[in-house]
């Protein structure tokens, strides 16, 4: 079994993949999702101990690790209680390693790992060209072009962040749940907050994607996943698929592609 990490700004989501199946929801056999909190190795490895003995897979079944990881301190914590408590070292997701596509942008050791786990499960799964959007802290908006090259994309401030820095900033304004309004004329101050946000970042997100449509000549697959991707792909004109699981099932082709390979 594959031991999957990616670990975020906020949040992290852990899973446990189990055979080759190409169908990353059918072999998803354990995901759950912490926050990006500091931890020892210790606390790191007992965490994803104590998560698998919960769903019934044994420690020693997992026989290799991958993670990508945005929170530099971080990735050694969660190595090293990997290597520790499951006796394997985790390989982590850089350009440097074999992607099955090129890195086509000009400074490719800047790209965050997390876009590219994201752009390989969108290529994988629904073809090339294609637009991942991982609505998480921040909007990534990653492209990957007809010929199989990852060539960039955009990066926003993501919803949870705005909402925070509304909510800290303005005294009187109540926070409220991420829904959205009957009418983007919002009656009251909840249903108003709302659709500023949600009818809001839909536009950003639809906006960007239509120019990246201009740029590239052609329309193409445009795959959301993130917390708040169901919100968005339910109002907007760009989105064609959710996925929650991409990032992870990108982790997951990432490592079959490296196994083998002396890349830890």
């Amino acid at each position: 079994m594959i031991l999957v990490l990616d670990i975020g700004n906020t949040n992290m989501s852990i899973g446990v993949f189990g055979d080759d199946s190409c169908e990353a929801a059918e072999s998803l056999v354990v995901h759950a999702r912490f926050s990006s909190v500091d931890r020892t190795p210790d606390e790191a490895g007992l965490l994803l101990e104590n998560l698998l003995r919960s769903h019934g897979v044994d420690a020693g079944s997992i026989d290799g690790a991958i993670l990508c990881s945005v929170v530099p301190r971080l990735e050694a914590v969660w190595r090293e209680g990997i290597r520790t408590y499951f006796n394997v070292k985790a390989i982590v997701v850089s350009n440097k390693l074999d992607l099955g596509m090129r890195v086509d942008i000009d400074i490719p050791d800047e790209v965050g790992a997390d876009r590219l786990a994201n752009a390989v499960a969108a290529a994988e799964k629904y073809g090339c060209p294609v637009v991942a959007v991982d609505l998480g802290t921040a909007i990534n908006i990653d492209v990957v072009s007809a010929e199989g090259c990852y060539i960039g994309g955009a990066i926003a401030p993501g919803l949870s962040t705005s909402v925070q820095t509304l909510f800290s900033r303005t005294a009187k304004l109540p926070q409220v749940a991420l829904d959205a309004p009957p009418r983007v004329i919002g009656r009251n101050t909840i249903h108003a907050i709302q659709s500023g946000i949600v009818y809001g970042y839909t536009g950003l997100v639809d906006e960007l994607v239509e120019r990246v449509f201009l740029e590239l000549g052609t329309k193409t697959p445009v795959i959301a996943t993130g917390g708040q991707a169901e919100i968005l792909a339910s109002n907007s004109r760009t989105i064609t698929n959710v996925d929650q699981w991409l990032t992870l099932d990108g982790l997951r082709i990432i490592f079959r592609r490296n196994k083998s390979k002396n890349v830890l």
